[in-house]
């Protein structure tokens, strides 16, 4: 084998990972972007259609198909400009390394032990509130357009920036790291259709935000004090106390100790697995 034909072997190798990762890529993302979703549903549908006429030699059909095939990626970039916009808006704050800043086990506990009776306090009073926290994906696009902050978590603050006469309380609030960088924050509505009709608009930008971002997103129901967790396009709704601080605890976890506590479990399982037989 010459080293010309090592080469080529190498450079096709090369060419089908970039292609596998980019389908990898989109459909990780096709689950949790609504837009993207009907945007490969409706390049099926017409792929289908072109399929069976050419099968049934259905000639009309086909040669508008052919002409949708032909202008068809033109017109999607025009229709679908501001999604496309979004979506390569959300590969630029995507942060490839590591997330903002990786806590330590004590100032986790802290952050977790404020948020937490903040929530406590503001579900028993019924006083509606949203509080985002900033993971691998940069929020500084919403930190921009709200009101800064930038002040140690406690749970004190959280709770008078939602007190009901506080003018930041309608928006969200945005935790970098241990700190609270602003308030007031306006995120996108989540278009799912399967949410329940009843949840108000608080739910649905802590479902839009984790659509878009890996952010969490906890919510207090003003009418209710229900608490809820967006994560991953998925609202964990009505939570009591003690899941939603567990819930939190496992998901602020650096990626580094979730893999060691999976690790960990795997070695339990073989020991008594070991110790059965």
């Amino acid at each position: 084998m010459t080293v010309s034909s090592v080469i080529t072997v190498i450079q096709k190798i090369i060419d089908i990972s970039i292609v596998w990762l980019l389908i990898y890529w989109v459909l990780k993302n096709l689950k949790n972007n609504i837009k993207m979703v009907l945007i490969f549903k409706g390049v099926i549908i017409i792929i289908i259609v072109k399929i069976l006429s050419d099968f049934f030699n259905l000639t009309t059909v086909g040669l508008l198909l052919e002409y949708v095939v032909m202008w068809g990626p033109l017109a999607l970039i025009i229709i679908f400009q501001p999604e496309i916009r979004n979506i390569l808006e959300h590969l630029g704050r995507q942060q490839m390394l590591t997330r903002h800043r990786v806590l330590t086990m004590d100032e986790r506990e802290k952050m977790v032990y404020e948020i937490m009776n903040a929530i406590e306090y503001l579900r028993k009073s019924r006083i509606g509130a949203l509080i985002v926290i900033e993971r691998d994906v940069s929020l500084n696009d919403y930190i921009q357009r709200s009101k800064g902050i930038y002040a140690d978590i406690s749970s004190e603050l959280l709770i008078s920036i939602f007190f009901p006469r506080n003018p930041l309380h309608d928006g969200g609030v945005i935790i970098q790291g241990n700190r609270i960088t602003s308030a007031g924050a306006v995120f996108p509505i989540s278009l799912n259709t399967k949410i329940n009709k009843r949840l108000g608009t608080r739910h649905r930008a802590a479902l839009g935000i984790s659509e878009e971002t890996d952010a969490i997103a906890i919510v207090v129901s003003e009418e209710s004090g229900k608490i809820s967790i967006a994560l991953s396009g998925v609202l964990n709704y009505n939570l009591s106390i003690d899941d939603a601080r567990m819930m939190l605890v496992e998901e602020l976890k650096p990626r580094s100790e979730m893999l060691l506590d999976d690790e960990f479990e795997d070695d339990s399982k073989d020991g008594d697995t070991n110790e059965t037989n």
